[in-house]
């Protein structure tokens, strides 16, 4: 068993990784109960659908610009004021959504602007979050630490929501701010205790041919532009979340629509808990594929049935495919994306795996008002095995992708032990 148990070494090993981690533990605990009462207190103030949505609207040119710009950022200044900097502004952010909820008539406007303005920071915050891992960690010990940041996630997702909606309903959204504050103010004194990490000495200075010499990087790249398209079908054509309320009136399991949600992640957890064994396996490229047709199958099979629990059952296998694709992707861009362009890149990383799913709600959503949720989700399940087919096909690069003779990945290696 100790060889698919994760692997928690990096952890004592490495001091940068402990601070980076515990602090990322935290404050997502902090973050995800604040999603958790946003839309809440939004829904609270207006009884309206359109005006919860909205807020997922206000949320979609932010994260496209700053991740762009984010990554170029992270490229030129150094990664650990850049993650600093921006979890401060996010306590700044946290703490007018906690003075908001103490007015007699809490602002509206506020919310929303607060909402767009959490995403920008994101934006900014990701790439450096991404390419700094890569500097603190040794070339071999990435796929485990791939797995630990991983469930670093994971947790927030499942805990934060639960310990958020109880709070919320007994003690009002004012309190899930407070716990936010908190957070992220312990956060910032850890993230304060690591090092400096400076640009690397090829690093240019932020601007926008910096931005296109870091696309036409990714671009010539196969093997990266495949992960990146793979990804985005994936999420595109067969992420079902919007269907969920839908889905659980349509089986009569109202009071089951809860574990739609978390079944994925509690499939994802697994993978990362037993994932020991991608500490050795090479061959990432033929991983993410196989790992995206178990989404596309998994997400198909779910629309078969009515039993919930199989139903749960399906969606639990997704969410384990999904997370062997996410963490085979990031062996590929951590082990061998070159220093000098890794945060542009992590941009780009974010947006294929952010604006798939949005776009993938809009898919889903209307293909299931065109025809029936079954055949939304079905047929959402069989595009996407389509499509990543294809995709693998035309691009031999990325499915064949192997760490140990991949040549970007060779290089990096070299220049790491010299």
């Amino acid at each position: 068993m100790s060889k698919f148990a994760i692997d928690l070494a990096p952890l004592r090993k490495y001091r940068e990784l402990r601070l980076l981690f515990t602090s990322g533990l935290i404050t997502r605990l902090g973050s995800m109960v604040t999603y958790v009462a946003l839309p809440f207190q939004i829904k609270d103030l207006t009884n309206s659908y359109i005006a919860v949505g909205l807020m997922g609207a206000a949320q979609i040119i932010p994260l496209i610009i700053f991740s762009l710009y984010g990554g170029v950022l992270a490229d030129s200044l150094d990664r650990k004021k850049m993650i600093f900097i921006t979890e401060f502004g996010s306590l700044g952010l946290s703490s007018l959504l906690l003075f908001n909820s103490l007015l007699h008539k809490p602002h509206l406007i506020l919310l929303y602007i607060v909402a767009a303005g959490f995403t920008s920071l994101d934006g900014l915050q990701t790439p450096s979050m991404s390419a700094i891992v890569p500097r603190i960690v040794d070339h071999e010990d990435m796929p485990s630490v791939t797995a630990l940041m991983g469930i670093r996630w994971q947790v927030g997702a499942v805990v934060a929501p639960a310990v958020g909606g109880i709070m919320i309903s007994t003690l009002g959204v004012k309190s899930a701010y407070i716990l936010d504050v908190i957070t992220y103010i312990f956060s910032l004194v850890l993230i304060f205790r690591m090092s400096p990490v400076p640009p690397s000495e090829k690093a240019t200075p932020a601007s926008l041919s910096s931005l296109v010499e870091g696309v036409r990087y990714a671009i010539g790249r196969k093997d990266l532009m495949g992960t990146y398209i793979v990804d985005f079908a994936a999420m595109f054509f067969a992420m079902p979340n919007a269907l969920f309320p839908f889905w659980a009136d349509h089986i009569h399991a109202r009071w089951a629509l809860g574990l739609f949600y978390s079944a994925g992640i509690l499939g994802a957890i697994c993978v990362t808990l037993t994932s020991g064994w991608m500490k050795t396996y090479p061959f990432h490229g033929r991983a993410v594929t196989y790992a995206a047709l178990g989404w596309a199958a998994a997400i198909a099979l779910s629309a078969t049935t009515t039993n919930l629990w199989v139903i749960l059952f399906f969606l639990a296998v997704a969410g384990a495919s999904d997370q062997v694709s996410a963490m085979m992707r990031g062996n590929i861009w951590n082990q061998s994306i070159a220093d000098e362009y890794r945060g542009r890149l992590a941009g780009i990383e974010l947006l294929s795996y952010a604006v798939g799913p949005m776009g993938g709600q809009l898919r889903a959503g209307t293909m299931a008002a065109w025809t029936t949720l079954r055949i939304s989700v079905a047929g959402g399940g069989l595009l996407c095995a389509g499509f990543v087919t294809l995709s693998a096909k035309m691009m031999p690069d990325f499915l064949h992708y192997d760490v140990r003779s991949n040549k970007f990945a060779a290089q990096k290696r070299e220049k790491l032990t010299e």
